[in-house]
């Protein structure tokens, strides 16, 4: 791992929703750089849209990159050198920076109406222009100030664009040229007073000594007026490094929900694990080499570089995350596991708040009983549900497939009497006896064992029968077999055909 602590990076999320697939790999991006570098990884909100912004969003911004491990040295919450870290609370020094720009000539009050802007922007369409500012206001004197003033009219403040091109070395994408004819006076201040996100953004590397900016690639369009800004102010920008999208498909799809991707306190609702998204994230647009897929966090520390992302968007494979998920599970040991499961046991109303020793030990067994069926925490109760209650349904499409053929009450009254017999109810002993009594039966073993399966879970699919049968006890799962004879008889299903 390198050491240069002069290395600073920020993440910037705006607080106007959830923390989402491509703002969390940004986040994880920044974070990697800067401990790969040994350098400081900052915080800052930028909460300049003051109509979406709320305190809740920042809330689980920061809840969001605390689960996933990523802390930061400085920013919002904890201080740090360059305080305060949240946009709204940096009025004064965004002013000082405006009345430079404004005392230099490097920007100037426009007092153009709506009424003037919209005609001009029917003026630039008409002559298929991309500058839809014609820098009305660009030259006003002393008078034409005073006289626009007296007439009541408020003022944005613009950036004065030089006429040459702005050339953006970009650490990932290579050199991008934007000419002047794709440039304009850009608005930096609202009537209202209220900075735009061009000036702030930059104001704030600035002021923070940011040496590298690392973010998404739709703000690529924002770069080359943000250098317009720090070349006025007399100060070097920082390096950029814009990261290739997240894409929804290989056919250059926009990631939406449709393709799997939501929040990050989503996912942790869903029952992710930390470690398998966050080596999910690393990999969009990554890579090492082009055959390892699982890395620790040194791992991404130690080998993290910009000269390993690519150029291209990144596929957005929900399958894959889903396998990374169950991997990590997985690697978990069987109490690890079984701790992180109980919070969704307890969600899903299966387990009460405080859980004893002996039924610990249960859990464990239920757990180490599912093996590596759980693709998500929360699968937990998919497979394991029917140990915590009696209260379930057979469904109607498992009736008619394994209770309507054959005799499934004279086999399954068989493979009860075969339980009551047993004084030891231990799993070898269970395991024997059961299947010794299929041995003697001229039918398929598949048609007892899944009309067992249902009677015991009211699943056909899940843990294996014989550690269903021992978890659940003797007593339980003679009363749930008769439980299923009882409705057999009842409903008329399981007649001989």
């Amino acid at each position: 791992m390198e050491t240069n602590s002069s290395v600073r990076v920020r993440f910037a999320p705006s607080p106007t929703g959830f923390l989402h697939v491509g703002g969390a790999r940004t986040a994880l991006f920044n974070w990697l750089f800067a401990r790969h570098h040994g350098g400081i990884y900052i915080l800052r909100i930028d909460d300049t849209d003051e109509q979406r912004s709320t305190q809740e969003s920042m809330q689980q911004i920061y809840d969001s990159l605390r689960w996933l491990g990523l802390d930061w040295d400085e920013g919002a919450i904890i201080g740090g050198d360059y305080q305060p870290y949240v946009q709204s609370e940096r009025g004064e020094i965004y002013q000082r920076y405006i009345q430079k720009l404004l005392d230099s000539g490097d920007a100037y009050h426009c007092y153009c109406t709506q009424e003037e802007l919209s005609q001009m922007r029917e003026q630039a369409r008409a002559e298929n222009s991309n500058q839809s500012y014609n820098g009305k206001c660009r030259n006003l004197t002393v008078e034409d100030h005073r006289k626009f003033e007296a007439e009541g009219r408020k003022s944005t403040v613009r950036i004065r664009v030089p006429n040459q091109p702005v050339v953006v070395q970009d650490l990932i994408l290579g050199e991008t040229k934007v000419g002047p004819s794709s440039l304009q006076d850009e608005v930096i201040v609202k009537s209202n007073g209220m900075p735009l996100y061009n000036l702030t953004s930059i104001v704030d590397d600035i002021e923070m000594q940011i040496t590298h900016v690392i973010r998404g690639a739709d703000h690529l369009n924002n770069t080359s007026k943000q250098m317009i800004i720090a070349n006025a102010l007399g100060t070097e920008p920082p390096q950029f490094a814009h990261l290739p999208m997240v894409l929804g498909s290989s056919k250059g799809e926009k990631l939406s929900k449709r393709h799997g991707a939501t929040s990050v306190d989503q996912y942790r609702k869903d029952g992710f694990i930390p470690e398998a998204l966050v080596n999910f994230l690393v990999r969009l647009g990554w890579s090492l080499d082009d055959k390892t897929e699982i890395f620790s966090i040194d791992d991404m520390i130690d080998n993290f570089s910009l000269d390993r992302i690519g150029k291209s968007g990144s596929v957005f494979d929900v399958k894959r995350l889903e396998w990374l998920n169950n991997h990590y599970i997985l690697k978990l040991n069987l109490a690890e596991r079984t701790s992180a499961l109980i919070p969704f046991l307890q969600r899903d109303g299966l387990l009460e708040d405080k859980i004893a020793d002996e039924e610990l030990s249960w859990l464990e067994k239920i757990v180490e009983s599912v093996g590596d069926r759980l693709t998500t925490l929360a699968d937990i109760t998919t497979y394991a549900r029917f140990f915590f209650t009696d209260d379930f349904d057979y469904h109607p499409k498992d009736v008619k497939k394994w209770l309507t053929k054959g005799d499934p009450v004279t086999v399954l009254s068989g493979v009860r009497d075969t339980l009551l017999d047993i004084e030891n109810f231990e799993s070898e002993t269970v395991g024997t006896k059961v299947k010794a009594y299929l041995d003697g039966l001229e039918v398929k073993r598949i048609q007892v064992m899944q009309p067992l399966r249902l009677a015991l879970s009211g699943q056909t699919f899940g843990p294996d029968l014989f550690a269903i049968i021992i978890l659940l006890g003797q007593e339980k799962t003679i009363s749930r077999i008769n439980r299923l004879i009882d409705y057999i008889s009842t409903t008329g299903e399981g007649r001989v055909s």
